[in-house]
């Protein structure tokens, strides 16, 4: 699997922001991606050490258009953290 393509973008959200200074870095992956592949993927990309990652899937919230009722789609999310010594420098505004 191409490592570009598991992490999909950078989920930049309030709660998000707030984790960052934790050292915990929030995306958004494809639903097929494991903890070990995302891990990978950030190892490489961003040329840290990741120290863990958690996944979840978040469900779509139900949505209204006219008369008709439905659902946005679901998303697969994953929370990766990093040692306190690293961060990644996009996130940081370098």
């Amino acid at each position: 699997m191409i490592y570009e393509q598991i992490l999909i973008e950078p989920v930049l959200s309030e709660k998000a922001n707030l984790m960052r200074e934790e050292g915990k870095y929030v995306f958004k992956v494809l639903p097929s991606a494991t903890k070990i592949q995302v891990k990978e993927a950030v190892r490489r990309l961003f040329n840290v050490h990741p120290v863990s990652c958690t996944i979840m899937v978040v469900g779509g919230k139900p949505k209204r258009q006219r008369y008709k009722a439905g659902y946005t789609s679901s998303w697969k999310k994953a929370i990766v953290r990093l040692p306190k010594d690293e961060k990644i420098s996009i996130f940081e505004g370098v």
